[in-house]
Parts: structure tokens; sequence; C-alpha cells
């Protein structure tokens, strides 16, 4: 152990390498989760809409999101990786580094929001929505004056568990060259056999998710009544 640790500190580790890892993994994060919640909120109060005994109640709108969203859901993030590479090329103009990451990680994340935002809308009590009614709110002001501030802790809740889950997609992304640090673990760690280069990969992304619980309770806290 104490030979690791002194491989660690004594240049067995690329630590620049590790530094721009780091970064690109952070823009993956970040333009995933950007993408992925302006994409999966409003998908997430659709699907809570239209779903039965709702506001704005449709068995075949309902059934036909419900599909596709629990196909994308079910694709192992990897198949959804290989499969995309075409259409990453298309939107990017390549399917590698982060720029080739983002649309797979859009729509691997986006379907698994929009069920959390429908599950947290959901919760809320049926009484604030038909006080609303009673009051003559239009759909659009129940949604946002009443619906949207009610479900907010648990909508923060389904984003800080997204951002984690979208943490490993990025690191999965590394098998297809994504970039990140889940790149650097599978070129050096798994194919060159440097043990203390996936060590340091798995500190790091560690502490990234621990981070992210530790802000998305705070804000949860924060947010709730």
């Amino acid at each position: 152990m104490t030979e690791f640790l002194q491989g660690l500190l004594s240049g067995g580790v690329d630590w620049k390498d590790i530094g721009w890892a780091s970064i690109d993994t952070l823009l993956m994060l970040a333009g995933a989760l950007s993408l992925t919640l302006a994409l999966g909120l409003p998908l997430g109060i659709v699907l809570f809409l239209t779903s039965p005994r709702k506001l704005l109640a449709s068995p075949r709108t309902y059934a036909s999101l419900s599909f596709g969203v629990n196909i994308l859901r079910s694709l192992p993030f990897v198949i959804l990786l290989i499969a995309m590479i075409p259409l990453t090329v298309l939107l990017t103009g390549t399917s590698l580094g982060v720029a080739g990451a983002i649309p797979p990680l859009v729509v691997g994340g986006t379907p698994f929001f929009a069920r959390l935002v429908e599950t947290a809308l959901r919760e809320v009590d049926h009484g604030i929505i038909e006080a609303s009614q009673a009051m003559g709110a239009s759909v659009r002001q129940i949604v946002m004056g009443a619906l949207l501030p009610e479900a907010l802790p648990g909508i923060i809740a389904a984003a800080t568990v997204t951002a984690i889950a979208l943490v490993s997609y990025t690191a999965l992304s590394g098998v297809v060259g994504g970039g990140g640090l889940g790149d650097l673990a599978i070129r050096y760690g798994y194919q060159r056999f440097q043990l203390n280069v996936m060590f340091v990969t798995i500190i790091l992304l560690l502490i990234l998710v621990q981070v992210l619980q530790t802000v998305g309770n705070r804000l949860v806290i924060h947010f709730s009544r």
C-alpha cells in the first residue's frame, strides 16, 4: 500500500491528463444535465397531465409518450452510445470527445428525468389542484402556480438523481472515446494495467457524486415547506 501511494506521488500518474479529463467530465455533465432538465421537465409535465384522471387526460397521447420513454429507459447506455453514432456525427460532426458524448447522454437522461418528474407531480395533494380549479385557474396557471411549486423539492431530488446517473453515463462514454475520466480509466487503467490511474479516477468520480448529492440534499431541504 505504501509503494502504491508513493507511485501516485512520484509520477506514476500524469496529473495533467487527470486534470484535463476531469474538466471534460464536468463539461459533459454540465452540457448534458442542462439539456436533460430543459427537455425532461416539460416531458414529465405532459406525461402527468395526459395520464388517466388528470387535467388533460388523453389515453393515446399518454400511451405513446410512455411507450417511447420506456423504450429509451430500457436500452443499456453502451448500446445507445453505439446506436446513436450516426446521429451524433450528424448533429455535432464527431462521435468523439465532449461534443460526441453529449447527444447520447441527453437521450439517455431525458426519459429517466421525465419519469421522475411525473412521479414527483403525482405526489402533490390532489386537493391543491381541485382548489385551483375551483378558483377558475387555467391548466397553465395550475401547473405554474400550484403543481411545480408544490413538487419543487421532489423535482430537485429527481434532478440530483439524474445528475448522478449522468456521471456514470459519462464514465461509460469512454468506451467509445467519449473523453473524460471514464476514457482515461479505460485507456490507462484497464488497457495498460495502470491501476493507480484507475484508483485516482474512481476517487474523483466518488467525490463528484458526493458533492452532487450534498448540494441536492441541501436544496431539497431549503425548498421544502
